[in-house]
């Protein structure tokens, strides 16, 4: 009796331990799920921001097109005026860009110098400058004639006392306003070129300048302008004037004037940078059409590191004193 008791009693124990694991196994198990399903939430939640993200970086891509026209995938944006055809085809072609060339980049490419010839030469300047006595001669009495058939045309007696030898004086007179068709960058230049160890700015400022307006052959004159940073090499000072000087002495418009100095001093010295400014007074302006008396004239050239970096070039107008004309 009391052996079956004990069996019972065992029995009961084994149910109530079996029952206790059952529970515990299925307690994990519901841990799990719910763990899993966190995890699933979070997830998804995750795709949900992303997706969410990519979309919005779709629409400031596309302007919203992708989603009018239902589609999943971004597209390339593209230009205003071929929005409405979406179609690549349509997409106008980009510009490719221009390998910019090795050395110093600027704005007015420099001209070859012709250092055999005028540096800038054009038709008729080097028989003059290779001319003999007897072709000068001719040439001058050929000038002569002109001035004389002139002073014919507008009414005046040319066997006057008073302008008898007119044609004489002005035709040496112009020969001379033009000298610089006769002379070239090498022969002033002389090889006054000096290897230095110096990379700050040099300036020659009020440099005198007179020439001859090539529209109405009358002189318009002021003052230039050169400055320079050089690159191992200097040149003798005087010879910016003297450039300025053969450019100065043909027939000129200012423009030009400023740029052949600038492109000529870059091409002999090679610098960092080279800037030009020249202020002058036309008489073409003064004695006829407008007649405006108090007017002057400004053009610049700046090359190099002049034309790239806006301090450097606010320095050079500031020490030229001309800064408060460019603001």
């Amino acid at each position: 009796m009391a052996a079956t008791t004990d069996t019972r009693q065992s029995g009961r124990e084994a149910l109530a331990l079996s029952s206790s694991n059952s529970s515990v196994i299925e307690v994990s198990d519901i841990d799990d799920s719910a763990n899993g399903s966190e995890k699933r939430a979070r997830d998804d939640n995750r795709d949900d921001k992303r997706a969410s993200k990519k979309k919005r970086r779709r629409r400031a891509k596309d302007g919203g097109i992708s989603e009018i026209n239902g589609h999943a995938s971004s597209l390339k944006r593209r230009h205003s005026i071929s929005k409405a055809a979406r179609d690549p085809r349509d997409e106008p072609q980009r510009k490719k860009k221009k390998s910019k060339p090795e050395g110093t980049e600027t704005r007015s490419p420099s001209p070859v110098i012709d250092f055999d010839g005028l540096s800038r030469p054009s038709l008729g300047t080097r028989e003059r400058l290779e001319e003999s006595s007897e072709q000068a001669a001719q040439r001058l009495e050929k000038l002569q004639g002109a001035v004389r058939t002139i002073l014919e045309c507008v009414g005046e007696d040319p066997d006057r006392e008073g302008v008898l030898d007119t044609p004489s004086r002005y035709a040496k007179a112009m020969l001379f306003f033009t000298k610089g068709y006769q002379q070239n960058v090498r022969d002033i230049v002389n090889n006054a070129i000096f290897q230095e160890n110096h990379n700050e700015m040099v300036i020659v400022k009020d440099i005198e300048i007179f020439s001859l307006c090539e529209h109405h052959l009358v002189p318009f004159f002021g003052k230039m302008h050169i400055g320079y940073i050089p690159k191992n090499n200097v040149i003798g000072i005087s010879k910016l004037p003297r450039i300025a000087e053969m450019f100065s002495r043909r027939l000129q418009v200012q423009e030009r004037l400023t740029r052949e100095v600038a492109n000529a001093i870059m091409e002999v010295l090679k610098p960092q940078g080279v800037a030009v400014v020249m202020e002058s007074n036309h008489l073409c302006m003064v004695m006829r059409g407008v007649e405006k008396t108090t007017t002057s004239t400004i053009t610049s050239c700046v090359l190099g590191c002049f034309e790239k970096k806006e301090k450097t070039r606010n320095e050079f107008l500031s020490l030229v004193g001309l800064n408060r004309a460019y603001r």
